[in-house]
């Protein structure tokens, strides 16, 4: 029996990224609605933007139409596995490693002073790959913000999923966590 691939299966974001980027901000990796229309965190739930504005990262509302206007103000967009998925579920521990090394080879090329993990389930996800030994401790229940490792010269800031499909934050807690990031820049 032949299982059927999607017809967004093939499709892949074009990062956002160019140099003096003081922040990159990595996803995991495109939903279906991103991979369809090309742009960075376009699920219609999806509340990055308004964090994005309502926090003061940037100074003037945007939308996923906007992505590639993000190094206007510093940022970079990324995510750490290409292939578009409707959820994480399908995603493979070989396809976690080899987005690390992609990711790692971007930081290095970029230089950008913070790595912005977008979910705390990326940040999990990773910390074997950053402290392989366990030696600073696992994850904290909420572990937004600034954490103890740095990628080439990169310091780690841990941000709270936007997806509408997150429930774990409320808006407020996920606003929050932004404004953080906005005053470390300041």
């Amino acid at each position: 029996m032949r299982i059927p691939v999607a017809p967004w299966s093939h499709l892949r974001l074009r990062d956002c990224i160019k140099p003096g980027v003081r922040i990159l901000l990595v996803g995991i990796n495109p939903g279906v609605r991103s991979a369809i229309t090309g742009h960075h965190f376009a699920g219609y739930s999806n509340r990055f933007w308004k964090l994005l504005y309502e926090s003061g990262l940037v100074p003037e509302p945007i939308t996923y139409l906007d992505d590639r206007r993000l190094p206007e103000w510093g940022f970079g967009v990324t995510n750490l596995i290409a292939r578009p998925s409707p959820g994480i579920d399908s995603l493979g521990r070989d396809e976690y490693l080899d987005g690390w090394k992609t990711l790692a080879g971007k930081v290095r090329r970029y230089r950008p002073e913070f790595l912005a993990l977008v979910g705390v389930t990326l940040y999990r996800a990773v910390l074997p790959l950053l402290d392989p030994e366990g030696s600073r401790g696992r994850a904290r229940s909420r572990p937004f913000g600034v954490q103890p490792y740095v990628v080439h010269n990169a310091r780690i800031f841990v941000l709270p999923n936007p997806s509408g499909r997150n429930a774990n934050y409320t808006y407020a807690e996920m606003l929050a966590a932004y404004r953080d990031l906005n005053a470390i820049l300041r």
